[in-house]
């Protein structure tokens, strides 16, 4: 019989090399993001494509289960929340091309040490996608995908091929193309997840996004300018979400290190999300999104209690932080 309870028993497996790895991973996103940005300008190596940004307030909610009390969710409060949407990829597709969702929020007003150990945390970023699970089990083959696929899908074949073989190769690009082409719904009425782990106190969860069905159902016509979507509706009403934390129960069925397996335990809400009506058109609109569009979401900005943790997400420390040099951003 399995069980759901909340265990703190969660340990990460450092490689004795991954300093070096990580220095070497940033070093070739660092060349993919020059090369982007000689084509596109400035800009980040993934979720280059800014859809809107928006504003807004999460809502920690009371009476918290004894896993979800710490850190932000020590107590109730209300922060002010900046909000940035995005397309996944290294270019900037149209809309209706199949890609990742990215879903980033910074929560502000936070009281407590920074992950990165350089002090007082200055906010508690969350970057979510519009996928459950990652799609890969570590940093070692994410990596070596993305720097493929960032010099076309010809090179990307013969990297699958050359690297899995044809048959284990066709199977990974048919799930990468199946991940991408999954039907999405928009913005407003889509979950988004953290797909990887963060500490809370001495327990481990993972994160989601809900919309509330008050926010409407999508619109078939919204795949073409997903902004301008998510722009329509703030601007004649508020949107809501819930957020939600999935907690660590077991090495075996809710691993830390391996990146790629979804976790089957339940979500509790800890906090909602709102944004406001709003005219994202407007000067003070425009304003936001250009702080958004130069600023920082990264899930090491964030507290130390909500630690980053597992493969992946200690590789980013690294990677989003050369990033963030090469774009003037850090």
């Amino acid at each position: 019989m399995t069980s759901d309870a909340p265990s703190i028993q969660w340990t990460e497996r450092i490689a004795a090399d991954e300093a070096q790895r990580y220095a070497g991973y940033a070093r070739r996103f660092a060349e993919i993001q020059q090369r982007k940005s000689a084509r596109h300008g400035v800009g980040r190596a993934l979720h280059r494509k800014q859809l809107t940004a928006a504003q807004g307030t999460l809502q920690v909610l009371a009476d918290l289960p004894e896993f979800a009390r710490h850190g932000l969710f020590a107590s109730p409060a209300a922060h002010p929340v900046w909000v940035r949407l995005s397309n996944g990829g290294m270019d900037k597709a149209r809309d209706s091309m199949p890609d990742i969702r990215g879903f980033s929020f910074k929560v502000l007003g936070v009281q407590g040490d920074s992950a990165l150990g350089n002090g007082p945390a200055q906010s508690q970023d969350f970057t979510l996608i519009n996928q459950e699970a990652f799609a890969f089990t570590g940093s070692a083959e994410f990596v070596d995908f993305v720097e493929a696929a960032s010099h076309g899908h010809g090179v990307l074949l013969k990297f699958l091929f050359r690297r899995y073989g044809m048959f284990d190769g066709s199977r990974l690009l048919a799930r990468m193309l199946k991940l991408a082409g999954r039907p999405f719904n928009g913005f407003a009425s889509e979950p988004f997840f953290s797909s990887v782990p963060i500490a809370c106190g001495p327990y481990a969860v993972r994160v989601r996004l809900a919309p509330a069905k008050s926010n409407g159902l999508a619109d078939a016509e919204a795949k073409k300018d997903w902004g301008a979507d998510f722009k329509r509706r703030l601007a004649q009403g508020p949107l809501h979400y819930e957020l939600q934390l999935q907690p660590y129960v077991s090495e075996q069925r809710t691993p830390i290190e391996d990146a790629s397996v979804n976790w089957p335990t339940p979500y509790t809400t800890v906090a909602r999300l709102t944004l406001p009506q709003q005219d994202t058109g407007s000067d003070t609109g425009k304003a936001l999104a250009q702080q958004a569009e130069a600023g920082v979401f990264d899930p090491w900005q964030a507290l130390a209690a909500h630690r980053p943790l597992g493969d992946v997400q200690r590789a980013r420390k690294v990677v989003y932080f050369e990033s963030q040099k090469g774009r003037g951003a850090a």
